[in-house]
């Protein structure tokens, strides 16, 4: 037998802090989908250098281009209002030993503070678009504004669809499974799944890639 879930909130759902359900749909934790972290860095238009610790995202494409589709990004934030200015942005992927650090920009992220400074996060420039790197980062991925699309229509997040022009990649990562996965490699959201039994909320998680199988 399967619990349904629909469209209108479930009343004995209890969030884990008073506004969950404010920002985010019942239906993320009815789920629970994993989805990989990293960090948006952007120019705030002071030439002060912003960090957005991100998931909800996915990354594909064809022959012709690749693309970073990100989810679920506040339209009130600086990292929107910088993307729709600078019309580029940088994705940078960092293993969980960096998590607390990242936490760090979420907990300091006023208009003039240097994020980067924040996190003790190395500045180089982005090779071809106006956007500070992260140095530290394994994976570096320099991205152009391709779209932007408010799906749900109510001014409240966006989804950011950026056309990739260049990948950097640490060379210790350039090489095989060893380094990009597993705890020096990608880091993953899972947020909390609730209990659909009971309405009890859990926390959410990190993890990292463990693989089990080649195809």
């Amino acid at each position: 037998m399967k619990i349904e879930i629909g469209k209108a909130f479930p009343q004995y759902f209890k969030p884990s802090y008073p506004e969950e359900f404010e920002l985010f749909s019942h239906f993320e934790t009815t789920a629970g989908i994993p989805t990989v972290l990293f960090a948006i860095t952007t120019w705030k238009e002071n030439e002060k250098p912003n960090v957005c610790f991100h998931a909800w995202s996915c990354f594909h494409g064809d022959k012709t281009a690749f693309f970073a589709v990100m989810g679920n990004l506040y339209q009130h934030t600086h990292t929107y209002v910088n993307i729709q200015r600078e019309k580029c942005f940088c994705i940078n992927f960092l293993p969980i030993s960096y998590y607390d650090k990242l936490l760090d920009t979420i907990k300091n992220n006023d208009y003039e503070a240097d994020e980067f400074s924040v996190g003790n996060f190395s500045l180089v420039n982005a090779k071809t678009i106006h956007a500070p790197m992260i140095q530290e980062a394994f994976v570096n991925i320099e991205c152009t504004l391709k779209e932007t699309q408010d799906l749900s229509g109510a001014g409240i997040t966006s989804m950011i669809i950026g056309q990739v022009q260049h990948i950097s990649v640490e060379e210790e990562y350039a090489q095989g499974y060893e380094r990009r996965y597993g705890k020096n490699g990608f880091m993953m959201l899972v947020p909390a799944p609730q209990d659909l039994k009971t309405g009890e909320s859990n926390q959410s998680a990190i993890a990292t890639i463990n693989i089990e199988k080649y195809d």
